[in-house]
């Protein structure tokens, strides 16, 4: 890379040449229409999209974003929060967390969202992002002298004022996993610094996974693993518009997502509300020094992951109000099928809800048990935050088998809805799939529709996949609690109380 340090500037707009194209978001439709003709270079199905706001396939993960800003319209109480900067109120989805109460809200906030869209709303990591660089760049600062912090503070006040969306690009496609990234064959498989001139940096890599990835106003990439020395050019956190030169994005297929594309509304499930992810991929993308928040401090790399770790992994409670619907839709399909009051029905829904909200419990415990960092920003406890994911793992997929156990097979043996609409079999279906007789059997077939969707479909991506994968695997947690979980202290309890030792041994 070094022969490349003095590589000319291709013209670029600046960081302020940015913000003066911005126009301040209000409400939902203000951020639809922001996301019109910024020309993102976008493939699906191997051919350029020109306009994603519109695809069907695309539209209703923008509208699950788009409930982020009516619901702090609605209930700005839950949904806003004032600005630790300016003193303004501001979308919570911008605000730093500079208390318990923040987490709680925030987590209070996103099961509400869960409960709203029965998906991903796309949201949190960028969150959790703008979270963990307020603590990050104050103790870069701190241990070198540099000034990311001030920079960090001043984008984010603009990114405040203007009520847009940030994405968080932390997982980088990795290679070879026994390989450090400097050891790759490849080394675009890690994000990394490419050139370097007095106005910004060039990096190259791509960002896998990316929730909301077309659907935000800027990404932040940051490091995905512990670096060493030599792993220096590997080591940058900066921010980019979506629309940035360079930047190539390639749409990630979702089970049963054509049928967004299809006639009628009821077969989707779903309809409204659905995630999405991308990949994308950075051609020597530019970043102006201003937006630069971390360059070669290779040895901040491994607690910034900590910290967003404890901040995203507490963040999955947003799976509780998926939960919620789930919920409500086994109950409503038990009702339909005449079965509310058997007793084996109750249970089940009983232990779908105790499932539910021991998830929620220990994401909430991990915002009470919240302790400040030097910054002034508030981190949750990473035990319980750590054990919230860990439950996330698990317990959505027990919910889920549950709903499906009550919803019966026809969940996935129903016709087509052309079918029900058409005259030579619509009225024999109508005859033979009718359960109670003062629920119609439109009503029935969307909630198993809806069932289908959560746990199978399309949004079973965010119900499912998503609760495994997401802000680490399983063992990602385990490791995590077992680093937490002090062994040594709990082994004296019991030698304690056992006669072994005695107080002050």
């Amino acid at each position: 890379m070094n022969e490349m340090l003095n590589q000319p500037l291709r013209a670029q707009p600046t960081a302020d040449e940015r913000w003066a194209g911005f126009k301040p978001i209000v409400s939902g439709d203000d951020y639809v229409n922001s996301l019109r003709n910024r020309n993102l270079d976008v493939y699906l199905f191997g051919e350029r999209i020109d306009e994603p706001t519109d695809h069907p396939m695309i539209r209703p993960s923008i509208n699950a974003l788009k409930e982020t800003y009516d619901l702090a319209q609605r209930e700005p109480e839950l949904a806003g929060a004032k600005s630790h900067l300016t003193g303004n109120s501001i979308n919570r989805f911008l605000h730093i967390p500079h208390s318990p109460q923040d987490l709680v809200l925030k987590n209070r906030m996103q099961r509400k969202l869960g409960q709203l869209t029965g998906t991903c709303f796309q949201r949190c990591a960028g969150l959790d992002a703008i979270s963990v660089m307020h603590s990050i760049t104050y103790d870069m600062d701190q241990a070198h002298g540099t000034q990311y912090h001030q920079r960090f503070l001043a984008f984010l006040e603009k990114l405040q004022n203007h009520n847009q969306i940030i994405a968080a690009g932390m997982t980088d496609p990795k290679g070879d996993r026994s390989l450090a990234p400097h050891e790759q064959a490849d080394k675009d498989l890690f994000m990394h610094v490419t050139a370097r001139n007095e106005r910004g940096l060039f990096v190259t890599g791509a960002k896998a996974h990316m929730t909301g990835g077309l659907n935000s106003h800027w990404m932040m990439v940051l490091p995905t693993m512990r670096l060493s020395e030599k792993d220096k050019d590997f080591a940058v956190i900066g921010v980019v518009p979506l629309d940035a030169e360079g930047l190539t994005y390639i749409y990630g297929r979702q089970s049963c997502d054509t049928r967004s594309m299809e006639p009628g509304l009821v077969d989707k499930g779903n309809a409204q509300f659905a995630g999405q992810e991308v990949l994308a991929v950075f051609d020597n993308v530019f970043i102006p020094w201003d937006h630069v928040f971390m360059d070669g401090e290779y040895e901040f790399a491994a607690p910034m992951v900590e910290r967003f770790t404890n901040y995203h992994r507490a963040s999955y409670v947003c799976k509780t109000g998926l939960g919620d619907v789930m919920v409500g839709a086994a109950a409503t399909i038990a009702e339909y099928n005449g079965l509310e009051k058997v007793s084996h029905i109750r249970d089940k829904l009983v232990e779908m809800t105790h499932l539910n909200e021991t998830i929620y419990s220990s994401s909430i415990a991990s915002a009470h048990e919240a302790t400040p960092l030097p910054s002034g920003a508030w981190i949750n406890d990473g035990m319980l935050a750590n054990v919230c994911k860990h439950n996330v793992t698990r317990f959505p997929y027990e919910i889920s088998r549950l709903a499906q156990d009550l919803a019966g097979g026809l969940m996935v043996t129903l016709p087509s809805e052309q079918d029900f609409d058409a005259d030579e079999t619509g009225e024999l279906l109508k005859k033979y799939f009718k359960g109670r007789a003062d629920i119609s059997v439109e009503d029935r077939v969307k909630m198993l529709r809806l069932i289908e969707n959560m746990t199978l479909g399309r949004n079973a991506v965010g119900y499912l996949t998503e609760s495994m994968h997401g802000a680490g695997s399983p063992q990602a947690q385990r490791i995590q609690i077992l680093r937490g979980m002090n062994v040594e202290q709990k082994k004296w309890y019991a030698k304690k109380l056992a006669g072994i030792v005695q107080v002050g041994d």
